[in-house]
């Protein structure tokens, strides 16, 4: 196990998480197990990346803001893959989010305090409100805003809303270079 500045790093069933040399990662967040995290991706303070029964992907440029919780699901006789998650690149989860063995697609944002449950897919330029809960299974297309508990459609998201989501990105990237240079310093 690794414990750094608060941060633990921990291996689960001899699979250590593999993290990028450039993401950063905050103090108390907890990484166990199954994880990729890609470059330049943030994980910000006590977020819990869990991988024990199945694999954690995140992608290039992702962020997981504070105190998020991310998990998967595992395999059963049903389903024999179970449900990893899989977060693409360029992708914004808010504070204090709950993802569980779900895909994130490139460029997908999650509110914060969401929730997106087992076999649900957050499609690429779509977005889940804060507060919502993407009910097992369910897809969110591309450009469609989904609000609720359980969520559902609520509107198209416009280019001016999707530039700014990744305007988002950029800042979220920005942002860690500079709390790991102070942090450092």
């Amino acid at each position: 196990m690794t414990q750094r500045s608060d941060i633990t790093i921990a291996p689960f069933k001899g699979i250590w998480p593999r993290i990028h040399e450039s993401a950063f990662i905050a103090p108390g967040c907890r990484i166990i197990g199954d994880v990729e995290i890609g470059p330049d991706a943030s994980i910000w303070y006590n977020c819990v990346i869990r991988a024990d029964i199945n694999h954690i992907r995140i992608g290039a440029r992702s962020n997981v803001q504070d105190g998020s919780v991310i998990h998967c699901d595992s395999p059963k006789p049903s389903r024999p893959a179970g449900f990893p998650t899989l977060i693409g690149d360029d992708v914004l989860i808010g504070h204090m989010a709950m993802i569980h063995g779900c895909v994130l697609e490139d460029r997908a944002f999650v509110g914060m305090g969401a929730v997106v449950m087992d076999g649900a897919r957050v499609s690429s330029d779509a977005m889940l409100a804060a507060g919502a809960l993407l009910s097992p299974g369910k897809v969110i297309p591309p450009r469609e805003l989904w609000v609720g508990r359980p969520a559902a459609f609520s509107r198209t998201l416009n280019d001016q809303q999707l530039a700014a989501m990744q305007d988002g990105v950029a800042r979220y990237v920005t942002n860690g270079r500079l709390h790991r240079e102070a942090l450092e310093g």
